[in-house]
């Protein structure tokens, strides 16, 4: 059995279809029994992951599992599980932003290298879905404000995360490995706006607003501290110096990661206008 924590997460959710279609028996770690997840996975509170029996694989999402990681890899250990893969960041070696984000990755890093289990690091670049944040924006006025239009991020889609994730997690050829996942286009705010633009076949635009402006209207929407930090320092530092580009997935896969704008059109209804009744 296989053990996907943050199973309802951007990446976990793909990881669950990917390996169940594959033939894997997958447990699916989610607090919502009614996840939207294939019929074969078996849903598991994260309160009874430590009790579970024949866990063999762990994909671990730090950010899902957070304080329980210790005991997590502890109990699969000592059930006999042999394999971990662990989700983390490319600002481990590459260091962005505040400090403190990247600590904590590297401290699961650690965590999976001392479990005794055999284990593969996958060190990833922002997320296509993080720009999901401007749906609202998009929707309303067809315009995306933000800080930072001078950083450029390789940004990957979720989807080839999971891809490289179910490989690492069933083929034994990749244990001891870390391994840099991002796309292979370096892309700006501007221009992944022009990109979800001509998806929709609308005209959008980005306007820069201050760091302070845009803090103080996440803070505003009620996000807590930690989003606009972990958002706007990796900003500040990628317009200093765009994030790494590597062909990792490109290798791993046997394909070109998607590009931003095959993410862009495959989730354009998120971004359409809303409809109002009449």
């Amino acid at each position: 059995m296989i053990l996907v924590t943050g199973a309802t997460g951007v990446v976990g959710r793909h990881a669950v279809r990917l390996l169940v279609e594959q033939g894997a028996k997958v447990a699916a770690v989610t607090r919502d029994p009614q996840a939207d997840l294939p019929a074969e996975a078996h849903l598991v509170h994260p309160s009874e992951v430590t009790t579970l029996p024949g866990v063999e694989a762990i994909l671990l999402s730090p950010r899902a599992t957070g304080a329980a990681t210790v005991d997590l890899l502890a109990h699969a250990r000592e059930t006999g599980a042999t394999r971990v893969v662990v989700l983390s960041s490319l600002t481990v070696p590459y260091p962005a932003g505040h400090a403190r984000f990247r600590q904590q990755f590297q401290a699961v890093e650690n965590l999976a290298k001392e479990s005794g289990l055999d284990w593969t690091i996958l060190r990833c670049a922002d997320f296509a879905a993080n720009t999901l944040a401007w749906a609202g924006q998009i929707q309303a006025t067809g315009t995306v404000r933000g800080a930072y239009p001078d950083a450029r991020t390789s940004t990957i889609d979720e989807r080839d995360i999971a891809a490289v994730a179910a490989i690492a997690l069933t083929q034994p050829d990749h244990t001891g490995q870390t391994y840099l996942l991002t796309g292979e286009q370096s892309l700006s705010q501007p221009e992944k706006v022009a990109a979800l633009g001509a998806a929709l076949d609308r005209t959008l635009s980005f306007v820069e607003a201050t760091p302070d402006e845009i803090r103080r209207g996440m803070l505003a929407a009620g996000l807590p501290d930690e989003v606009p930090d972990r958002l706007l320092g990796s900003l500040a530092d990628y317009a200093r110096e765009a994030g790494p580009t590597t062909g990792t997935v490109r290798r791993l896969l046997g394909r070109l990661p998607r590009a931003y704008a095959t993410w862009a059109e495959d989730h354009s209804a998120a971004f359409t206008r809303k409809q109002t009744g009449s």
